[in-house]
């Protein structure tokens, strides 16, 4: 009997060649993605096109911060030091306009928002943009729109792929 098993073994394993790989049935050339690639390079040379005209007329300079959009001050809190940090509440209210600076939301239109930091959804740039601002301050920011609503818009007025402006005021950061 143990030759027989013996001898089983010894046909499966000569019976068992290595499998090779299959070669796929259809290749990319990744043609898609160099399309794609290509169109939101075009896409983005436009918007910062349009945003540094829109930067080039303003009254005042703007600054650009580490994250790509641009900012300023429109109302400065010089004896204030504290900016929001993890967890701290941000109560804050806003309005949002085109480059063109067509009113999307006017500021009279939209209720005051809290915003907790780091601990809720909230778009990149607003999210980044509400760090450098202190209680009472004002302030003007141009998002591209990667770093705003992207290419799915808010599902209500702001369309895809759109750079926006925002204004917005810091009433009150309660600290965590």
């Amino acid at each position: 009997m143990k030759f027989w098993h013996i001898l089983l073994v010894f046909f499966v394993l000569i019976g068992c060649k290595p499998s090779e790989a299959r070669q796929p049935i259809q290749q990319n050339s990744g043609s898609f993605i160099d399309t794609s690639v290509q169109i939101n390079k075009a896409r983005n040379d436009k918007e910062y096109t349009a945003i540094k005209r829109v930067v080039g007329k303003a009254k005042y300079p703007f600054m650009v911060s580490d994250y790509g959009f641009w900012y300023q001050f429109t109302k400065k809190n010089e004896t204030e030091r504290y900016t929001p940090q993890f967890g701290d509440q941000v109560v804050y209210s806003y309005g949002v306009k085109k480059l063109s600076g067509e009113w999307i939301y006017p500021p009279k239109t939209t209720e005051k928002k809290t915003y907790f930091v780091a601990q809720e959804e909230l778009f990149a740039g607003l999210r980044e943009g509400l760090k450098l601002m202190k209680k009472g301050e004002s302030v003007i920011f141009i998002f591209p729109s990667q770093m705003a609503y992207g290419y799915y818009g808010d599902d209500d007025k702001i369309g895809t792929n759109t750079p926006l402006i925002y204004e917005v005021t810091v009433h009150n950061i309660i600290k965590n």
